[in-house]
């Protein structure tokens, strides 16, 4: 999410920004950010469970258009909870939000069907990403070969790294990119114009604009050094003044423009001149909070601190892996003897969900579209994560994961068990890839309950699907109507033509 209103400050200073005609380089891609912007800015409904069909040709026509312009596209994504906890705050503040815009698109859909309003289905605001928007995103460039990494963590850090040691552009609408010191220099995605290639001769390029850090400090006449400064001074993702009571009227310090009142950021930067390094401009932005105790304000500069060392970087750690196909070490994984998901992990073959259950005993669930005051779409599902709790976990009596899931309009955590029987006391996790497919099978159709032989008259590529149906229909509350299970089966015909077309490729 980066610096509230820094974005909408730089695009009000144009001249921060150069044109480049972008071809023949290697490009590190933002992939959360970039899944979210390409499938909203495309127009695909999102209200109605997504058009995944649609998606998929639209990342299909992303990745030639950069290959006829000769760039190598490497795809970042981010992967696990952050273990020191420094953002949960922000992180439950999102949900919540998500929550409410869940809710909120039933009911416009329900009072569009009812002729009160109109759904809006083409605004940005209150957007919700289809469940399987990630996955389609992640195996389209899996099949099309695109070089993707899916971090340990919030990949911010490794974007930065990894296009720093090659000296490359990063793709990103991340605020905090603006602060990041990127040599290669930053592409909005908004300025990207992928769909719009050009050629000069026989050489192909993408209109963009280009941004570099150095740009904005000359514009708004700052040290370089300052940046992270600014960003914790603005509040980012880690640190937010006003959540420590502390307020600093910025403004105050920007002269007004025709007549208008000045912004709180260009404030703050007019503040920033007068220093040369962090440390002196956190004292003295302390020093105009006088009415804080000497234990907020100790306080509030190791939160100021906290947020800037946030673009502090490390060596790149995924360059190896790119380049050689090595997983970067993590001890606290290796610890728990399960060192071989690592590889899967980072090729995003296995979801990031893993290491929260395996690390924090932790599941974030997602917010699918849905009525608030109906029941979590998620507990359905519920014995399917018991049974994987079990495969990552082992069995303990105290043994629980904590799921965060909404009850009502409420963010709540929930402790689960393991789940109790239905696996061979002989799988154990740190052995769980070597388990013969006859095995794996038969953990997975009695965790949904359905028995082998009812399933042997069906085509191969239609078995999990019905048996999933199955255990849909028989544990889903309420109860799915005729209506839905109509819709699914038109659905599944519909499919084959898909499986055709997949084929083709």
């Amino acid at each position: 999410m980066g610096v509230q209103c820094l974005t909408t400050l730089i695009e009000t200073n144009p001249k921060i920004y150069r044109d480049v005609q972008f071809r023949k380089s290697r490009l590190v891609i933002d992939g959360c950010n970039f899944l979210y912007l390409l499938y909203f800015d495309s127009g695909l409904d999102w209200i109605h469970c997504g058009e995944y069909a649609a998606f998929e040709e639209l990342i299909e026509r992303f990745v030639k258009a950069l290959k006829d312009c000769g760039i190598s596209p490497y795809v970042l994504l981010d992967g696990g909870t952050d273990l020191t906890a420094k953002k949960d705050d922000t992180i439950r503040l999102r949900k919540m939000d998500r929550i409410k815009k869940a809710h909120q698109a039933v009911e416009g859909t329900r009072q569009a069907v009812n002729g009160i309003q109109k759904v809006h289905q083409d605004t940005q605001e209150g957007k919700v990403l289809p469940q399987m928007a990630s996955l389609v995103f992640r195996q389209t460039l899996a099949r099309l070969e695109v070089p993707m990494a899916q971090c340990y963590a919030e990949a911010d850090q490794e974007i930065t790294a990894l296009a720093k040691e090659w000296k490359c552009p990063v793709l990103s609408n991340d605020s905090d990119f603006f602060i990041f010191d990127l040599p290669g220099g930053l592409l909005p995605i908004s300025h990207f114009h992928w769909e719009a290639v050009g050629s000069i001769g026989s050489q192909s390029y993408i209109p963009s604009k280009i941004y570099y850090s150095s740009s904005f400090c000359i514009v708004f006449e700052i040290e370089r050094q300052l940046l992270p400064a600014f960003a914790a001074l603005a509040g980012n993702d880690y640190v937010k003044l006003q959540r420590l009571n502390a307020f600093i009227r910025w403004a105050q310090f920007a002269p007004a423009v025709n007549g208008k009142s000045p912004q709180r950021l260009k404030g703050l930067l007019c503040w920033l001149k007068n220093f040369k390094q962090p440390e002196e401009a956190f004292k003295a932005a302390l020093g105009l909070l006088e009415e804080l105790s000497e234990e907020k304000k100790a306080e509030l500069m190791e939160g100021l601190n906290l947020g800037m060392e946030e673009y502090q970087l490390p060596p790149s750690s995924l360059k190896r892996f790119f380049i050689h196909g090595v997983a970067p070490p993590y001890p606290e994984v290796e610890k728990e003897m399960a060192g071989w998901v690592l590889l899967p992990l980072m090729r995003a073959r296995l979801n990031s969900d893993v290491l929260d259950v395996l690390l924090l005993n932790r599941n974030s669930l997602s917010c699918p579209v849905g009525r608030a005051d109906f029941p979590s779409a998620h507990l359905t599902s519920r014995p399917i994560r018991q049974v994987m709790y079990r495969l990552l976990l082992g069995k303990g009596k105290k043994l629980r994961v904590c799921e965060n899931d909404r009850e009502g309009f409420e963010l709540k955590s929930f402790p689960v068990k393991p789940a109790a029987s239905g696996v061979p006391k002989e799988l154990e996790l740190k052995s769980l890839n070597q388990v013969e497919p006859s095995v794996r099978l038969q953990v997975l159709l009695e965790t949904l309950g359905m028995p082998e032989a009812s399933l042997e008259e069906l085509q191969p590529h239609l078995r999990l699907l019905v048996a999933v149906t199955c255990f849909w229909l028989q544990r889903a509350e309420p109860k799915p109507d005729e209506t839905l299970l109509k819709a699914l089966l038109l659905g599944i015909s519909h499919g084959d033509s898909l499986r055709q077309r997949a084929g083709i490729k």
